[in-house]
């Protein structure tokens, strides 16, 4: 018996090969897998904030949070979206739908003054919502944004 090499035994001709190597799509696609596991958490928020270290343990979440940034400069962001501290509550509880247990997450920057913060944490609790917690990064490592249990019982102290 003889070795067959890719040609037809008796007649002399070329037999193309039929099977596909994929093992470059395979290459391509951990690639792909790599850079999205890479990129997806960064996509968390739009707004981008210095946020301040912390060691306490996150809190657990039963639904998504609606989240309002203050900026450096002292600029107050709803989600993604730019919004005067006059229409904060009123655009809360339109997204809301009315449920002030719903949970808010303010995201100040570390350099912003204390006073602003609180002023909206303020606005806020004023507004009738609950559930106001402050957000800062995790010290232990590059986990998530944990929430600290801060809620203030009245308006911004002056």
């Amino acid at each position: 018996m003889s070795m067959n090499s890719g040609r037809g035994g008796r007649r002399g001709r070329y037999r193309p090969l039929a099977e596909i190597n994929v093992t470059p799509l395979v290459d391509v696609m951990l690639v792909l897998l790599i850079i999205f596991m890479v990129t997806a958490p960064l996509m968390t928020s739009g707004v981008s904030v210095d946020l301040p270290k912390t060691s306490a343990q996150q809190l657990n979440s039963d639904s998504e949070p609606l989240t309002v940034s203050i900026k450096a400069d002292g600029s107050i962001f709803l989600q993604d979206d730019a919004v005067e501290i006059g229409d904060l509550v009123t655009k809360l509880q339109a997204i809301s739908k009315n449920n002030p247990d719903r949970r808010i997450f303010v995201r100040g920057d570390k350099d912003l003054a204390y006073g602003r913060i609180m002023e909206v944490m303020g606005t806020i609790t004023q507004g009738g919502f609950t559930k106001v917690a402050l957000l800062a990064e995790q010290t232990g490592g590059p986990a998530p944004p944990a929430a600290s249990a801060a809620k203030p019982a009245s308006g911004p102290r002056k």
